[in-house]
């Protein structure tokens, strides 16, 4: 069932995933060659207590931690740890969520860590660039397909591969509501998009080939080939003017 959510509740999300925002911000801002990914648990620990919020992820179906921290060939779920530390060249991604006045936010980032390869700066600019590209279909009568052929029509342009395994999903005072929301598939006529819908858009785009698995750890998903991937994530509302990024830091 889609739950479409009010002005009052839309703004309420805009605030927690205001939060979110400025904490992917402050991670980005420290993250240094030499940092455990730990230490970035840490401060995400400290901000959402600054907020008097709830850590999202926290608890989820077990996880352990307050933030994803995904490396290289990891496209998402990679867990923190005193030994993994940051190098020049990586390529890092930030997933995290917070809880707050009973709604959800949810937002993620890629970004280098120092000089890295030109393909690995391409791949960052393609998948942000799909991101938005998806975020100008959420339009009132647009269909979840157009989100779907917005992301991997960009990608695939590119000589990149889209992930199938994770998609978006709707999201408000549960962490995943319908729909989910696929960022690959041809279009066809599924349910039009409504004044009210929020949803999480999140293309994972790979270098190489779309295939992934889990590790042992029964968490951080990777290429199966090694490769580079990249992942980036809004929370958006439909509205009647058009897309509304609530996950757009104002600062």
């Amino acid at each position: 069932m889609i739950i479409l959510k009010s002005e009052t509740e839309i703004e309420k999300m805009r605030r927690v995933n205001q939060m979110v925002a400025e904490t992917l911000h402050e991670l980005k801002k420290m993250a240094a060659p030499g940092m455990t990914t730990m230490e970035l648990e840490e401060r995400a620990r400290e901000l959402t207590a600054s907020f008097h919020a709830r850590a999202a992820f926290f608890g989820y179906r077990g996880y352990p931690y307050y933030l994803c921290v995904s490396i290289n060939e990891e496209l998402v779920h990679g867990m923190p740890s005193p030994r993994r530390e940051l190098k020049e060249g990586d390529i890092v991604s930030l997933d995290f969520g917070l809880i707050y006045d009973g709604f959800f936010g949810d937002s993620a980032i890629s970004f280098g860590m120092g000089r890295i390869s030109d393909e690995a700066d391409r791949l960052l600019r393609v998948t942000e660039d799909a991101l938005e590209s998806a975020i100008q279909k959420m339009q009132v009568d647009n269909r979840l397909s157009d989100i779907a052929q917005a992301i991997q029509s960009h990608a695939e342009a590119n000589n990149f591969s889209v992930v199938r395994q994770f998609v978006g999903h709707g999201i408000g005072r549960s962490l995943h509501e319908d729909p989910q929301v696929p960022n690959f598939g041809t279009p066809h006529p599924n349910f039009r998009l409504r004044e009210g819908m929020v949803l999480a858009l999140e293309p994972m785009i790979n270098i190489g080939t779309w295939e992934v698995r889990v590790l042992e750890d029964g968490w951080t998903a990777v290429t199966v080939d090694g490769k580079l991937s990249a992942h980036f994530e809004h929370t958006v509302a439909v509205r009647a003017t058009g897309p509304d990024v609530l996950s757009r830091w104002v600062h």
